[in-house]
C-alpha cells in the first residue's frame, strides 16, 4: 500500500519509489531511507550533502530583526540567527539528488519560503516535504501553526507536495508519558481526509508504542499517509521499541529519522546494512 505517486519527477512522488527507481534503495522499506538533521548552518548543509542520507531535514525562520525585507534564514529556535539563508541553501541542495524537508515553526515563514522554492522548482527533480506541528499533542507545550493558513498557503503553491504534519510534544524521564490519544489522531485526520496529497506524521519513538492502535487507525484511514519516527536528543526508549514498530506497521508506511547510537543499532538488528 503506497501512496499516490505523482509521477517521475514529482515533487509528491512517494520517496521510496523515487529513490527505488534511483537505483539508492533496494526494496520499498521505509527503514531503508538516510536522513540527515538539522542541516541548518553551512558545515552542516555541506557536510549533508557530501553525506550518504538520502533525505535532508532543515530549519526555516524568520530573524527577529524587525526589517520589512528580511530573508528566511536555516535556524532552529532558540537560535534566531544563522551563517545560512533558505535562498543560498536551495542554490546548493538543488545541485544534489537528494530529497528535502523543510521544518516550520512560524506561520511567517511560509509565504516568503514557497515563493523561493518556486524559483528552483525546475531544478528540482526529487521529492520535497513540508512540515509543521500543526495540532497540540501529548506533553506539548510550543506553540502549534495553524493548520488552515499553513496548508492553504502551502498547497497555494505547490498542491501536490508532501505535508509532513505533526503534533507537538515533549517527554519527561520522571514520569509516565501518555502517548497519542484518540482525539488527538481524529482531529489529525479531520484535518488530512480533505486533502489529496501524500501526507506523513511525524510522532516522536517514545510516545508510538503506546499509542499503536491510535497510530495504526490513523495510517488504515487513507493509502496517502505514512509515520516518520523522529527522536528527542535526550529521549529515553528501546530499540525494542523500535521493532515494536517494525512488527506491526507496513514497512513502506514509517520512516525512522532516529539519532545515533539507536539508528546503527536499530539497523542492524533488522538487518538493513549499514554503510559508515
Amino acid at each position: 500500500m503506497t501512496a499516490p505517486s505523482g509521477g517521475p519527477g514529482s515533487w509528491s512522488e512517494n520517496i521510496l519509489e523515487y529513490f527505488l527507481r534511483n537505483n539508492q534503495i533496494t526494496t520499498e522499506d521505509g527503514a531503508e531511507i538516510i536522513w540527515y538533521h538539522a542541516a541548518n548552518h553551512k558545515a552542516q548543509m555541506n557536510e549533508a550533502l557530501k553525506s550518504t542520507a538520502h533525505m535532508i531535514e532543515a530549519d526555516v525562520l524568520l530573524p527577529d530583526d524587525g526589517s520589512e525585507d528580511c530573508q528566511p534564514i536555516m535556524a532552529h529556535p532558540p537560535e534566531t540567527n544563522s551563517d545560512n539563508t533558505l535562498q543560498e541553501w536551495l542554490g546548493e541542495v538543488t545541485k544534489s539528488n537528494k530529497g528535502i524537508k523543510l521544518d516550520f515553526k512560524s506561520l511567517a515563514a511560509v509565504e516568503p519560503s514557497m515563493m523561493l522554492l518556486e524559483n528552483v522548482k525546475r531544478h528540482l527533480k526529487c521529492p520535497v516535504w513540508i512540515n509543521a506541528d500543526i495540532l497540540p499533542g501529548p506533553n506539548g507545550n510550543s506553540k502549534v501553526i495553524d493548520a488552515k493558513p499553513f496548508i492553504d498557503t502551502v498547497t497555494s503553491f505547490f498542491p501536490d507536495v508532501t505535508l509532513s504534519l505533526g503534533w507537538t510534544t515533549g517527554w519527561h524521564p520522571e514520569k509516565v508519558n501518555e502517548g497519542y490519544s484518540w482525539t488527538m489522531v481524529k482531529e489529525m485526520e479531520y484535518i488530512c481526509n480533505e486533502l489529496n496529497q501524500p501526507v506523513t506524521f511525524p510522532v516522536r519513538a517514545a510516545l508510538v508504542r503506546q499509542s499503536c492502535s491510535q497510530l495504526l487507525w490513523l495510517l488504515k484511514k487513507s493509502n496517502r499517509y505514512s509515520l516518520t519516527i523522529w527522536t528527542g536528543k535526550n529521549d529515553n526508549y528501546s530499540i525494542e521499541d523500535l521493532l515494536y514498530i517494525r512488527d506491526h506497521f507496513d514497512k513502506n508506511q514509517v520512516f525512522y529519522d532516529i539519532l545515533e547510537p539507536q539508528n546503527l543499532q536499530f539497523k542492524q538488528a533488522i538487518g538493513i546494512k549499514v554503510n559508515l
